[in-house]
């Protein structure tokens, strides 16, 4: 079955240069990246992205560190990897979300930390379920970013629409 995840390489993975291993690792999937690229994370889109864990006590830190506030690397790599069951074998080769429970082989557990304020540097995010995954893409990706059709799209016009563009 085909499927789409949403794959987020975290400013403490980008800071070790950690993207090479991560990509390589993700290779092993046999899946397509079908959407990439440098995000520098808003306030608004790290809240967003997370908002599902608001009412936890850590949500400030983790907003400071999805915007590499924590890590002086204010950017995150951003992929979107399509392919037959794309969410359990990423999510498997990312490893649980506590570093210190994931396996050892997994991304998380060769290369992720629990710092001393007890926030998981777990270097990567892969999306949990489909419908988290089409809510997060969206978030993060426009469809024209994206080289394949994922979801139904319509054309709009926009009116009055500034945009920054290159001098």
């Amino acid at each position: 079955m085909d499927q789409k995840t949403l794959v987020i390489i975290k400013p403490d993975g980008l800071k070790k240069s950690l993207t090479g291993n991560i990509l390589t690792r993700l290779s092993e999937t046999k899946l397509e990246i079908v959407a990439a690229k440098i995000v520098r994370v808003s306030k608004e889109l790290a809240t967003d992205h997370y908002r599902h864990m608001q009412d936890k006590p850590f949500f400030p830190e983790l907003i400071k560190y999805l915007q590499g506030e924590l890590h002086e690397r204010r950017k995150v790599m951003a992929m979107v990897y399509w392919g037959d069951s794309a969410i359990d074998k990423v999510r498997k080769l990312a490893g649980s979300t506590n570093p210190e429970e994931a396996d050892p082989t997994t991304i998380r557990g060769s290369y992720g930390r629990i710092t001393t304020k007890g926030l998981y540097e777990n270097v990567i995010h892969a999306s949990s379920n489909e419908s988290e995954a089409e809510r997060e893409i969206k978030l993060w990706f426009a469809p024209d970013d994206i080289i394949v059709d994922l979801y139904p799209t319509k054309f709009v016009t926009l009116q009055e629409v500034t945009k920054r563009v290159w001098k």
